[in-house]
């Protein structure tokens, strides 16, 4: 008898907490239930989730960004709908599919004209895999340089040039040959290139975990020495690419030409897992150079129909609904008035990032009453008060977002590009309440930081 979906769902929707506490991962169950994030979500349209008893929440965390054009959209639906009516042949592998060709020229027709050459993958980290390993056998060099607290991926390979220690705790040794430096720190960068031996240079043009930015002249800069030098310029697009940042992909905003780009999450149209590299094709050529080396790297699920179809659906949604242009319009909306609250709460310290991958960080605030709350909440756990914040916007307001990184008090919102302005104002009126309960409310909101603290500590897991 054939499985009835349906009836799965109607039956048994409620029971994801305790089948993923026997059978998955069940600390990241005890998280969830120690932060309030322990909601069972039964529908989802756009920018928005509902929970089984109908209550509706805003997405502001966008499945870390996959759904920046919203979940569950009918273009996409309609695609993948579709390729099954076809039945079509699907990853015959020793062919040349006729949608991943497709796909790949349609990718192509949105880059720059120097990135010609696509490679589909399954993710992020993968893409960044195969980039780094392109750049080493393109350049024969064995050395690379990353930024400190990038975030790349989690394999081992993209993990080695993470500069985020909590992820790297006990996986090392990792890959040797791979060197950070400060974000802006010029000549940090000329000092390891000098030396000859990089192969490539990788960064993101808005860190995914801290937000940071680089100055205006810094990649450009950097992307002429990386020229002098012979090393190979990588822009992990991953996060920021398909209008995140209010451009098509992020290294267009300083007018950039990197050798190779990543791309996944909103490639995949929020159906199907989707990534890709884009790069020159004299890179590409350099690894696939003889016809005994056609298959030297491949991926057994990168071209599927579904995720190549889910891609083209994405880019046409993108550029028929207007959604980068409108998705900037929403980013100019929320960091004034985000900004509007820096003035209005001193535990604001910065607001930073780029189009709608925005970064909100806080800081000691002024008040006696509160510093002393603050100092207490961080002497128990130096990564609870963004958790605070987060967990009673999704509890007071049914707002979700999330905290951006690992010991740094930073809250970190992905709104995806079909929300609206008055989505932006429900974000933002709700964590002013939170702000304002923080002022004048110290006892509960130390009580609730420090009964989080417990919880996990009691657990042995990190909130």
């Amino acid at each position: 008898m054939p499985i009835d979906i349906k009836k799965l769902v109607s039956e048994r929707l409620g029971e994801n907490y305790s089948l993923h506490e026997r059978y998955v991962n069940s600390t990241l169950v005890k998280v969830l239930r120690t932060v309030g994030f322990d909601k069972v979500y039964a529908k989802a349209q756009g920018q928005y989730l509902w929970d089984k008893e109908g209550n509706r929440y805003l997405d502001y965390l966008s499945g870390y960004g996959v759904y920046n054009i919203g979940r569950n959209h009918p273009a996409v639906q309609k695609a993948i709908r579709d390729v099954l009516d076809l039945d079509l042949p699907n990853m015959v592998q020793l062919d040349c599919a006729f949608l991943s060709g497709v796909a790949a020229e349609e990718l192509v027709k949105r880059c720059p004209p120097h990135l010609n050459a696509v490679f589909f993958c399954n993710s992020g980290t993968e893409a960044v895999e195969g980039a780094l390993k392109f750049a080493k056998a393109a350049t024969g060099r064995p050395r690379l340089v990353y930024f400190d607290n990038a975030f790349h991926g989690l394999t081992l390979g993209s993990l080695s040039v993470n500069g985020a220690e909590s992820f790297r705790e006990g996986f090392e040794p990792l890959l040797p040959g791979c060197e950070k430096i400060k974000m802006n720190d010029l000549a940090a960068l000329e000092y390891l290139l000098a030396k000859g031996d990089v192969a490539a240079f990788i960064f993101e043009c808005c860190q995914g975990k801290m937000l940071d930015v680089p100055k205006d002249d810094f990649l450009p800069a950097a992307q002429a020495l990386c020229r002098k030098y012979g090393t190979l310029f990588i822009s992990d697009e991953v996060q920021t690419g398909f209008g995140r940042t209010g451009k098509m992909f992020g290294f267009q905003h300083w007018n950039l030409e990197p050798d190779i780009i990543t791309l996944a999450k909103t490639l995949g149209g929020g159906y199907v897992p989707c990534g890709a590299f884009v790069s020159r094709r004299e890179v590409y050529q350099k690894i696939f150079s003889r016809m005994d080396r056609c298959v030297v790297h491949s991926t057994t699920f990168g071209r599927n129909n579904l995720a190549m179809v889910g891609a083209m659906a994405m880019l046409h949604v993108l550029e028929d609904e207007n959604l980068i242009e409108r998705g900037q319009k929403i980013s100019e909306f929320l960091f004034a008035e985000l900004n509007k609250l820096k003035q209005k709460h001193d535990l604001i310290k910065e607001v930073r990032g780029k189009g709608l991958m925005i970064g909100i960080e806080f800081q000691e605030p002024r008040g006696f009453q509160a510093k002393m709350a603050w100092k207490t909440i961080h002497a128990a756990d130096k990564s609870l008060f963004p958790q605070i914040i987060v967990s009673n916007l999704l509890k007071k307001h049914r707002v979700l977002a999330q905290v951006a990184a690992h010991h740094h008090d930073i809250v970190k919102i992905l709104p995806p590009l079909v929300s609206t302005e008055e989505d932006a104002r429900c974000f933002v009126n709700g964590l002013d309440d939170v702000l304002n309960e923080c002022d004048r409310a110290v006892g509960p909101m130390l009580e609730f930081g420090l009964g989080l603290a417990k919880a996990a500590m009691s657990a042995k897991s990190v909130v």
